[in-house]
C-alpha cells in the first residue's frame, strides 16, 4: 500500500499535489466560517479537484467514498425521527424526574444521564432538541436557573456519542472505514470508559450546582401533577416505535455474531436501513412516510460525499503518504505514542473547529500509518481508531462551538431569552474536555496497548 501511493505520488505532477492541499486547506476554511452550505462546499471542492484532474469523480466514488458508513447514517437518521415524533423519549425523561420527586439536584442528575444515552443511541442534535424544551419547561416549573441543566446537556452529549457506533457521525466514519469494527466493539472501547467519564462529569457538576438547585414544596408539587402521557400523542405509534428500535438495536448488538455464525456478512449499516424500512411499513401510512424520509438530512449526506471525494485527492496525490511518513517519524514507529497523539489531537481540534472534516482527513492518514508500518493484523491499529473516536467526540465539549449539538443548544436559550456566555460556558466545558482526555489517556494506555 505504501509502494503504491509513493509510486503515484511519484508520477503526480507538483501542480496537482499543490492542488489536492490547497482544494481540502479552501474547503475546511469555509466549512469553518459556517457562511456557505457545508453540503455546497464539500462538493464545489469534489467539482474543482475532478476538472483538475487531481482525482476522478467516479474514481472518488468507486474507492473513497464510504458507502456502509453513508447508508448507516440514512437508517439511523430515519429511526432518529421517528422516535422523535413518538413522544416516547419526552415521557421518559419526564417520568424519570417525576420519580426523583421534583429534586432540582436530582434532575440534573437524570437530565445529563438522558441526554448521555439518547446521544449514544440517536444522533446529538435530535437529543438536544428533545430535551431541552423539557428543560425550559420543567425549570419554569420549578421556578429554577435553566443554566446548569443546559451546561451539563451539552457536555452530556458529547459524552455519549462517544460511546456507540451510531453515536455520532465521526464514530459512522471509522466504523464504516473499518468492517472489523462492530457495534459491540465500539460499545466495549469506548463505550466502558464514556460510561466512567460521565459518572465522574455527573459527580462533578452536581457538586458545583448543588448552591444553587433548590426548589419549593408547591413548585415540585405542581412538576408531579403534570400528565407525562400527554407527550405520546399516537400510543399504536410509540409502541411500534419502541419495539422497532429495540429490534434494530438487539440486531447492532447480535450483527457481528450473526455474521460469525452464517457465514454471512451483515453489515450495521442493512441493519440500521432494515429497521427504519420496517418501521415505515409498519407504523406509518401515506403522508407520513414521506414526512420520514423527509427527516434524512440530504445535506448531510451531500456533504459527506463531497468530502470523500476532496479528501481522496490527497490520498491519490501522495499527500496522505507524506503525512504518513512524517507522524511515523514523530511517533517514532510506536503505535502506543501515536495513539495518544491522535487522541489529544482530535481533542483539541475538535474542541474549536468542525471535526467532521479533521477525522475524514485523519481515517486515510491512519491506514497509510498502518501500510508504512507493515501492520498485517487490522485489529493492531484498533488503539489508534479508539483514540481518535474518543478524542473527536469528547472534544467537542471543550467549547460552545465544538459540536453541532452545542450551537444548537445556545440557539434554543437565546430564543427563551436566556443567553449561554461563551466564556462562563469554557470554564465549566474546557476543564471537563480536558479532564474526559485525561481519563481517556489513562484507559488507552492501560487497557488498548
Amino acid at each position: 500500500m505504501a509502494q503504491q501511493v509513493a509510486s503515484e505520488a511519484a508520477f503526480s505532477p507538483g501542480w496537482q499535489v499543490i492542488a489536492a492541499v490547497v482544494v481540502f486547506l479552501v474547503v475546511y476554511a469555509v466549512i469553518i466560517t459556517e457562511k456557505v452550505s457545508r453540503a455546497a462546499v464539500a462538493l464545489a471542492g469534489a467539482v474543482v479537484a475532478a476538472f483538475l484532474g487531481v482525482v476522478g469523480l467516479e474514481e472518488a466514488y468507486s474507492a473513497h467514498v464510504t458507502w456502509r458508513m453513508l447508508f448507516l447514517l440514512v437508517g439511523m437518521m430515519l429511526l432518529s425521527g421517528m422516535v422523535s415524533r413518538s413522544g416516547v423519549v419526552q415521557f421518559a425523561a419526564l417520568k424519570a424526574v417525576q420519580r426523583v420527586k421534583g429534586c432540582p439536584l436530582k434532575m440534573l442528575v437524570i437530565l445529563t444521564a438522558a441526554s448521555a444515552v439518547g446521544s449514544a443511541l440517536l444522533d446529538n442534535v435530535t437529543t438536544v432538541l428533545l430535551i431541552v424544551p423539557l428543560t425550559f419547561s420543567v425549570a419554569r416549573v420549578l421556578k429554577v436557573s435553566p443554566m446548569p441543566y443546559l451546561t451539563a446537556e451539552i457536555i452530556a452529549v458529547n459524552i455519549g456519542s462517544a460511546a456507540t457506533l451510531i453515536g455520532s457521525q465521526t464514530n459512522m466514519m471509522i466504523g464504516g472505514a473499518n468492517a472489523h469494527l462492530t457495534f459491540n466493539d465500539f460499545l466495549v472501547h469506548t463505550g466502558l470508559v464514556s460510561l466512567l467519564i460521565l459518572i465522574v462529569t455527573a459527580v462533578l457538576l452536581a457538586l458545583l450546582y448543588r448552591k444553587q438547585l433548590s426548589a419549593g414544596k408547591a413548585e415540585r408539587k405542581e412538576l408531579l401533577a403534570i400528565d407525562a402521557a400527554g407527550a405520546i400523542q399516537d400510543r399504536k405509534l410509540a409502541l411500534k416505535t419502541v419495539i422497532v428500535f429495540g429490534l434494530t438495536l438487539t440486531g447492532l448488538v447480535l450483527h457481528g455474531p450473526l455474521s460469525a455464525w452464517t457465514g454471512v456478512r451483515i453489515e450495521a449499516a442493512t441493519v440500521a436501513i432494515a429497521g427504519a424500512t420496517l418501521l415505515m411499513l409498519a407504523g406509518l401510512k401515506g403522508k407520513a412516510v414521506d414526512e420520514a424520509l423527509d427527516n434524512v438530512e440530504w445535506r448531510t449526506v451531500v456533504f459527506f460525499a463531497g468530502l470523500f471525494a476532496v479528501v481522496g485527492g490527497l490520498v491519490e496525490t501522495g499527500v496522505v503518504g507524506r503525512l504518513a511518513t512524517m507522524a511515523l517519524q514523530l511517533a517514532s514507529g510506536d503505535i502506543g505514542y501515536f495513539s495518544i497523539l491522535v487522541l489529544w489531537l482530535s481533542g483539541v481540534v475538535s474542541a474549536t473547529v468542525d471535526n467532521t472534516p479533521f477525522v475524514a482527513a485523519m481515517i486515510p492518514l491512519v491506514q497509510e500509518f498502518g501500510a508504512q508500518m507493515n501492520v498485517a493484523d487490522p485489529e493492531a491499529l484498533n488503539p489508534v481508531w479508539w483514540s481518535l473516536a474518543l478524542g473527536a467526540s469528547l472534544g467537542g465539549s471543550g467549547t460552545l462551538i465544538g459540536a453541532s449539538a452545542n450551537v444548537v443548544v445556545a440557539g434554543m436559550a437565546a430564543r427563551e431569552g436566556k443567553e449561554i456566555s461563551y466564556l462562563d460556558y469554557l470554564k465549566i466545558g474546557a476543564p471537563v474536555a480536558l479532564l474526559s482526555l485525561a481519563i481517556s489517556t489513562g484507559y488507552v494506555c492501560l487497557f488498548l496497548l
